[in-house]
């Protein structure tokens, strides 16, 4: 076990968050890996402007698999969902599950899409950039919905389905429902150009 500022505070019990880094720098502000024992804040920075950019960002995956109709409200069905999970991606990667999560918002956050700009009585799509926020928001959107969408009528677990998703998010695979959306956002923004 590593050593910390935060002394022996490991995520799950298992997982060491001090070692995982994070590439893109503009997400990097908003990719919140402050050791934590249990990703629960209680809600504690919903009313603030920018709050859920100090929420972890492990939180923020529950959170988000909270918002489809199998886990609505139930956040203590999502946590194991997602600590299976995050144990089957340690096995089959040899990595640590955090870091790898990190890897796969790295890789599904679209850099651009569309907007509508009115012209008179004309609409006309207009590419734009996205800010690193909601880059990030999309990105975790798309994993949560896909791994959901994947355990639909499917013998696999939901936590089975989460690990796939992120792992194959991981390796830019386009067989991971997030990286198909965001290079299908992208493309749309690119002929809009």
């Amino acid at each position: 076990m590593a050593e910390s500022i935060y002394g022996d505070v490991l995520l799950f019990g298992k997982y060491d968050l001090s070692e995982v880094t994070v590439e893109d720098g503009g997400l990097a502000k908003y990719i919140d890996i402050t050791p934590t024992n249990i990703p629960h804040s209680g809600g504690k920075h919903a009313n603030r402007w920018f709050g859920k950019a100090r929420v972890n960002i492990v939180e923020r995956l529950i959170n988000n698999i909270m918002r489809t109709e199998d886990f609505t409200g139930k956040k203590t069905k999502a946590y194991k969902a997602v600590s299976e999970a995050f144990d089957i991606i340690a096995k089959r990667s040899n990595k640590n599950p955090v870091q790898v999560l990190v890897e796969a918002l790295e890789n599904a956050a679209p850099r651009e899409e569309i907007t509508r700009l009115q012209f008179g009585g004309i609409s006309v799509p207009k590419a734009v950039d996205i800010s690193p926020s909601r880059r990030l928001d999309i990105a975790l959107r798309n994993i949560s919905k896909g791994a959901i969408k994947a355990s639909f009528k499917n013998k696999k677990s939901v936590s089975e389905c989460i690990a796939d998703e992120i792992l194959l998010a991981s390796k830019n695979d386009m067989n991971s429902f997030s990286v198909s959306k965001k290079e299908e956002i992208e493309r749309v923004a690119q002929s809009a150009r």
